[in-house]
Order: structure tokens, then C-alpha cells, then sequence
């Protein structure tokens, strides 16, 4: 006999974005009930961010030992057991998972859980593995997933996707293979790539555009391309993956640069080629929920989609919004859609300021406008890029490797953008999106005093360039 529950809000998914929803539910007195179809917590903590961001530092560790930037620094050779590093970064996940989500859901007397493939059967219900879960407003944050490449013969081939650092699943990677062709030039890619690399596998990275990173400013791509290949990355770029084949031990990956025909091999093959959403089997044509030609989820600034009763927030709904598929980013607007649905304060998102980051060595960091989505907007804009290099700390550390892009409004002097390629670049960002946030001109990053010496002096110095040449002064001269 199907079981039958109530709830006032259904959400579909148990990422980062239906917790928040989750949770603001609770806050306001309010039932909730999150479905999964995998592992409780989504793609971030389970096979994302949390353990790339763990194996790409354990990288770094084991390359700068063997490439130490000091002289009177000797190189060592630290051993590395790769299985025990799959298996201390599942250690990370378990616990994180626990007190983060699991511990949760144990403590809320007004949040549930059912695991399973969740899909609508009506405009008021969804199925669960036979329980039938009817609310009075839907939220559906199933995220994405790793996007398939049209290419020939990827069916007849293995291969890996991000989902190779996940934990308890037959997708699990733990062994380091030798040699590595991956598919794809964006973030994932990146980081991956460089992550292998430095484990010690021979890594090919192939991207059919004419250059990394498409829709950053050009500087970041061209200095990144840099630095993987002066550390003996293989990034080919202009090259469009047309077939792929087994020979022996190795995967043939066949792609086509201009009219020349090249072929790459390695013992495994990683495709990165972007992500698609998770509308595809949920049932959305038996509630008429709209979706664009890639699955994506259209909303309004309330995150309301064309059905009334029926939200969507996170990954799922792409670009609408301005949003980005990024945690924070669904955390954030969870809570909202929340809030909207259930009867708290109206809220609408505002996308206009998300700072992002790439995890590679050195760490890309962007927030704001590009200079050519400023121009492309109207602004009459000044932008000027600078060398990481006359940033004292880099200089004090050894790593010059970087540049810093500041991008301004002339007719108010506002910043409008930023793009750095640094060393901690990821956390230097905050201070150029606060400013942005705050409406903050190039003056303001001039006159506010940065700690000597600090990477996020680099911000000012960019300022600085406005009105003169920052190669000519002294330490903290303005």
C-alpha cells in the first residue's frame, strides 16, 4: 500500500541549496522534506568541492617539495600512497558529511529525508521508491551532473568524469594512472589536470576554443596557459575531440586542429566538458514546469518558475537571474525561495556580485564585469593589468607567477570588475567584491590601508595604476 505524507514545503535534492531551503522551512515553523537520489549533501561535499579542493592541496604539498622556489632549499622526494590519499580524502568527506548534514537532519524534529529517485506524479505530489510526498509548495534543486561529449565511440571506451572523486561509489578513482587525456579546458579540467600532473601522471588537456577559459579576461588565460605548460602541462588548445578508440592499455583520443588530424594517448581518459542540469526524468511535463533547450530551469527574481506553487533555486535553473552554478550561490538563494514560497519576507536574489575562484596553482580569482562585458554594456571603461611580481609579499615569497586586472566606470570611477592570477587569489577576491558590493571607486581600494606586505596589496597597486606607474614607487607609496 503507497504511503502518503504531507508537507508544507517538498524539496527535490539534499545539496547545499535544498538544506538552506530546508532549514529557513524550519525557521519559520514550517515542514520540509528533501529527496536523494545518491548521497545525502549533493555534489559539493560528496565528489566536488570538498574533496578536489583536498587532493588539489595535497598536490601542491608533494610538488613544491620536489620544486622548492628558495635557493638553499634542496628538493625532496616525498613518497605518496595514493590509495591512503583516497582514502584519508573519503575520512574528510565522512566526517564533514556528518556534522554538517547528517547531525542535522538528526536534531530537526520538522526536516525529513528519503533517499531515492524523486520524481512529480501530479502538480501536488511526488514519488519517492512507492512514498508519495504531497506538499503545498515544491522547490526543486536537483543541481547537475557531469555533461557527456558528443564524440565517436565514447560509448566503447572507459572513461572518467568529476564524479572519479566521489566517495563510496563504483566511480571512485584509486589508482593514479600514468598518463591522462582530458577532454575539456575549463575549471574542472584545469584543476584536475594540474592535480594529476603533479602526482606524477604525464596530463594532455585538449580545448577546442583558441584559448582556456573563454569568458575571462584574456590575460587570465594566457598567463594560466603559462604556467601549466612552463610546469609541463600538455594544454593543447583549437583541437575539437572527434573520436576515441581502445589500443591496448591506452585510450586514442583522435581530434581535429584546423585541417591536421592529431592523435593523444593515455592510460585513462577524463572527459570535462561541462555540466547539464538534473530536469531530465523528474517529471516536470506532468506539472508543465518550463525549461529552456539544455534542461535549465527559468525563474524569476523571486525564484518562482512558471507554476506558481513551484520553485527552483541552485544549479538547476543555470544562468537565469545572472546566477552562476556555484555552492555559495545555491545556499544562498535556498533560503530565499524558501522564504518566498512559505510566507516570510519577500525577497528577490541579486546576482550582480559573485566573486569565483579556480583552484589551480596559481589560483584564478574574478569578480564583476570583464573590460569587454563592461564595454559591451555601455561603460566607458579603464582597465590596466599589473605583474604579480611588483606585489611585495609575491616578491618576499618567491612566487611572481600572476597578474591583477582592475576594471572602472571613468564617468564615476566605480569598479566594475576584477581578475586576479595569484597565489591566494581566492581569498583576496573578497576584499575587490565587497567593494564592489559597497559601490566603492578606485579610490577608495588607493586610499584604504592593506597590511605590508599581503597579496591583497596587489589590488591597490592596480588602483594605483590609474595615475602612475606603480613600477617607480616605493613600498606602500601612494
Amino acid at each position: 500500500m503507497t504511503k502518503t505524507e504531507k508537507f508544507d514545503l517538498v524539496i527535490l535534492g539534499s545539496g547545499s541549496t535544498a538544506f538552506a531551503a530546508a532549514l529557513r522551512a524550519a525557521e519559520l515553523g514550517k515542514t520540509a522534506v528533501m529527496t536523494e537520489s545518491r548521497t545525502l549533501g549533493g555534489t559539493c561535499v560528496n565528489r566536488g568541492c570538498l574533496p578536489s579542493k583536498n587532493l588539489i592541496e595535497a598536490a601542491r604539498i608533494y610538488w613544491e617539495a620536489q620544486h622548492p622556489r628558495y635557493p638553499g632549499l634542496q628538493p625532496a622526494k616525498l613518497g605518496l600512497d595514493f590509495k591512503e590519499l583516497v582514502r584519508q580524502k573519503d575520512g574528510v568527506i565522512h566526517d564533514y558529511r556528518d556534522r554538517k548534514y547528517s547531525s542535522i537532519i538528526e536534531d530537526a524534529d520538522r526536516i525529513k529525508v528519503y533517499d531515492g529517485h524523486a520524481a512529480f506524479i501530479s502538480d501536488q505530489a511526488v514519488s519517492v521508491n512507492g512514498q508519495v510526498l504531497e506538499g503545498d509548495q515544491f522547490l526543486i534543486a536537483t543541481g547537475t551532473r557531469p555533461a557527456m561529449s558528443a564524440i565517436e565511440g565514447l560509448d566503447r571506451v572507459p572513461y572518467l568524469t568529476s564524479d572519479l572523486l566521489t566517495s563510496d561509489e563504483p566511480q571512485e578513482l584509486f589508482d593514479l594512472p600514468k598518463s591522462l587525456v582530458i577532454v575539456g579546458g575549463g575549471y574542472i579540467a584545469l584543476e584536475l589536470g594540474q592535480m594529476f600532473h603533479r602526482f606524477g601522471s604525464q596530463v594532455t588537456i585538449l580545448e577546442r576554443s583558441r584559448r582556456i577559459l573563454m569568458g575571462y579576461e584574456p590575460e587570465v588565460s594566457r598567463t594560466l596557459t603559462e604556467v601549466l605548460r612552463d610546469e609541463g602541462v600538455n594544454l593543447v588548445t583549437g583541437v575539437q575531440a572527434r573520436r576515441v578508440f581502445q589500443d591496448g592499455a591506452e585510450v586514442v583520443v583522435v581530434g581535429e586542429k584546423g585541417e591536421a588530424e592529431q592523435r593523444f594517448r593515455g592510460e585513462r581518459l577524463l572527459i570535462a566538458t561541462g555540466r547539464v542540469p538534473n530536469t531530465d526524468d523528474i517529471g516536470l511535463e506532468r506539472v508543465g514546469v518550463a525549461t529552456d533547450e539544455h534542461g535549465f530551469i527559468p525563474v524569476d527574481a523571486e525564484l518562482r518558475t512558471n507554476i506558481p506553487h513551484v520553485w527552483a533555486a541552485g544549479d538547476v535553473i543555470g544562468r537565469y537571474t545572472g546566477s552562476q552554478l556555484a555552492t555559495p550561490v545555491g545556499a544562498h538563494d535556498g533560503g530565499i525561495a524558501a522564504g518566498n514560497a512559505l510566507g516570510g519576507p519577500r525577497r528577490t536574489v541579486n546576482h550582480a556580485v559573485i566573486p569565483r575562484t579556480i583552484f589551480t596553482d596559481p589560483q584564478v580569482a574574478v569578480v564583476g564585469l570583464t573590460d569587454a562585458e563592461a564595454n559591451a554594456q555601455g561603460y566607458r571603461c579603464w582597465c590596466n593589468t599589473i605583474r604579480v611580481a611588483l606585489v611585495p609579499r609575491a616578491g618576499a615569497m618567491r612566487d611572481t607567477r600572476g597578474i591583477a586586472k582592475m576594471v572602472i566606470d571613468v564617468d564615476s570611477n566605480k569598479v566594475l570588475g576584477v581578475s586576479l592570477v595569484m597565489r591566494d587569489a581566492g581569498e583576496v577576491i573578497h576584499e575587490a567584491a565587497m567593494g564592489l558590493r559597497l559601490g566603492a571607486t578606485i579610490d577608495d581600494f588607493i586610499d584604504l590601508l592593506h597590511v605590508y606586505p599581503t597579496m591583497a596589496e596587489a589590488l591597490k597597486i592596480v588602483a594605483i595604476s590609474r595615475y602612475k606607474d606603480p613600477e617607480k614607487l616605493s613600498c606602500c607609496a601612494e
